[in-house]
């Protein structure tokens, strides 16, 4: 089986050669570099430079010479063997031999989500090494891997939103093919694979765009990093939407990925009669045909118009949201944290959580404190649970702490257990973050390879430092020390986990909690979410205590979870699927839920 996404794009295999296409709308002139010879490229219209050179061959090295001075890699390379500086190579999809022909994916609802960072999942930190991981995900009870960004960044080490070539996996962790054959892998043991891309920005370093198209970039528009991406800009803009809309096809087509996770959407600014995001959705959706691909979106603003479901509960653009509302009303029960964001959860944590279960966000157009009690969301209650995907911990929950603790170093491990089955067990579509199934020792801490860029390194040191001064624990200079330099390769080296530890106790013991929650929920809960959602209720009985039910066609699923003192109530209706250990049942029918335990119940319909 052989596959190859075509796009006007880049250097695409053809039967007369090698056919480049760059759009450089604002150079005057360009000049292809190709083995070490130069051929101007004629200008074809609108921007677009084109040529076939019948000479070039997979594996030649190539780039662009703008206005006789500067050669700059392919914008759409497949691979820069030397890094974002260096020159692109000419790559030929057809050559690589899939073996997954039959494979279609898998149903939404059953999914199971790991997310993992390539560079330290492993000790080797390839996309090699974590194919040899897959069959222990597999046994674990995961049916889905989602792999921080690829596209190809400054240096050998870097959580991948700095990327600057997003056709390009970064060499740091093998070749196109490495990645390819990972994914076929996958398959064959029934995993889906994920790819987060980020399409709101590029990386500080590396990015050329400016030097023969500047109006892929917008002042209308500004954002964290600057100008923004001209989706909106007439001609420039209709290009510069392709481009992206291109990626995401290649993807899905080229390397038979699963699904895409996009990167902080609501910083994707389109004024747009149809919006890039809409417009992304669709064509993914047309291109996909019958196969089972899985759209899912990082959206602070709680946006529910992109996760409306159609025909037989089917999404019609975006299949699901990272729910941020319920990491926040879980880590502030667990820690206690209040700055921040967790500031707009910490009034009413129990609430909060609740609704989050019940209905998704917790904030549908409310007053949000860190906002400046501007609103935040929209109306979600009528969305299934599966629009939502839940974790009580990822990259940059722990990532974005000064010292990437996760959070089985803040929490009660007993505490931590309840959260830990409130998520496994509930309908949403549960994500661990790598390591967390065995609580990890391993922090996962910022870290970035700018060298020799020594003043850009200098900056992103400084800056990590300033971001945490509002920190008592880093308010003065000599406190802010502590942070860890992000720059440094120790940095990087100490956020990878160790595999090993997992046969040593207490690890061991979380491991198996994991394995066996996930088989209850393989068992009892994904023949529920799959026969139909019918709603969701939450109550609180008491301020200190969550009682949700989810109703679907084949049943309900009941989670009631105490976080105060003693509470009894009558034994619920159908069966336990799961109970903390310390819960009791007494004679006369009622069950006893000490502080911190909870239980999942199953009934009819």
């Amino acid at each position: 089986m052989r596959r190859a996404h075509s796009m006007p794009f880049g250097a695409q295999v053809e039967p007369e050669g090698v056919r480049f296409a760059l759009w450089a709308p604002t150079a005057r002139e360009v000049a292809l570099v190709l083995d070490g010879a130069e051929h101007p490229m004629p200008e074809v219209g609108a921007g677009w430079r084109r040529l076939t050179r019948p000479e070039a061959r997979a594996g030649a090295r190539y780039g662009f010479r703008i206005d006789g001075d500067l050669v700059v890699p392919d914008p759409a390379s497949r691979f820069q063997p030397e890094d974002v500086a260096g020159l692109s190579q000419v790559v030929d999809p057809g050559a690589f031999a899939w073996t997954d022909e039959g494979w279609r994916g898998r149903p939404w609802e059953e999914a199971v989500v790991y997310e993992a960072h390539v560079g330290t999942a492993t000790p080797e930190g390839t996309y090699a090494a974590l194919a040899a991981k897959l069959e222990d995900l597999r046994d674990l009870g995961v049916t889905a891997v989602e792999l921080l960004p690829l596209a190809d960044f400054k240096g050998s080490r870097n959580w991948g939103y700095d990327g600057v070539l997003p056709f390009a996996p970064d060499s740091a962790y093998g070749t196109p093919d490495d990645l390819k054959r990972l994914i076929d892998r996958a398959h064959g043991l029934g995993l889906m694979i994920f790819l987060d891309v980020v399409y709101n920005h590029f990386g500080p370093a590396g990015n050329y765009l400016h030097a023969y198209a500047k109006t892929f970039f917008t002042e209308r528009h500004q954002t964290p990093w600057g100008a923004g991406i001209n989706f909106d800009g007439g001609e420039s803009g209709r290009v510069v939407r392709d481009f992206f809309l291109h990626n995401a096809l290649y993807w899905i087509e080229e390397f038979h990925a699963d699904g895409l996770r996009f990167d902080a959407v609501h910083a994707i600014l389109d004024d747009s009669h149809t919006h890039f995001l809409a417009e992304l959705g669709s064509r993914i959706r047309a291109a996909a045909g019958d196969r089972e691909v899985h759209l899912i979106l990082e959206n602070e603003a709680n946006q529910a118009r992109w996760l409306e479901r159609g025909e037989g509960g089917r999404p019609t653009l975006h299949t699901a949201q990272w729910a941020d509302d319920l990491h926040h009303g879980w880590h502030v029960l667990l820690t206690g944290e209040a700055a921040g964001y967790y500031g707009s959860f910490a009034d009413r944590p129990v609430a909060h959580l609740a609704r989050s279960l019940a209905e998704g966000f917790a904030y549908q157009g409310e007053p949000f404190r860190t906002l400046d009690n501007h609103p935040r969301g929209e109306p979600s209650g009528h969305l299934p649970p599966s629009a939502f995907v839940t974790f009580l911990q990822n990259h940059d929950q722990v990532g974005n702490r000064a010292m990437g603790e996760r959070l089985s170093h803040l929490a009660d491990p007993d505490r931590l257990a309840l959260a830990r089955a409130g998520l496994l067990l509930a309908p949403q579509i549960p994500m661990l973050w790598m390591g967390e199934e065995w609580s990890a020792s391993a922090p996962f801490q910022f870290f970035v390879d700018f060298a020799p860029d020594e003043a850009l390194n200098k900056a992103v040191r400084e800056g990590r430092r300033r971001e945490f001064r509002h920190f008592a624990a880093f308010a003065d200079e000599e406190k802010a020390k502590a942070i860890p330099d992000p720059t440094a390769e120790a940095t990087f080296r100490r956020s990878t986990i160790d595999w090993a530890e997992r046969e040593r106790s207490p690890h061991r013991e979380v491991l198996a909690d994991t394995r066996a929650l996930l088989a209850t929920r393989a068992r009892e809960v994904v023949p529920l979410t799959r026969s139909g959602w019918q709603g969701g209720t939450a109550r609180l009985p008491r301020p200190d205590v969550v009682d949700v039910t989810w109703r679907f066609a084949g049943g309900t699923l009941r989670f009631v979870a105490n976080f105060g003192a003693e509470f009894a109530l009558p034994t619920p209706e159908g069966r336990l699927i799961w109970v903390s250990p310390a819960a009791t049942c007494r004679e006369g029918g009622e069950i006893v839920l000490p502080a911190w335990t909870g239980f999942f119940a199953r009934g009819v319909a």
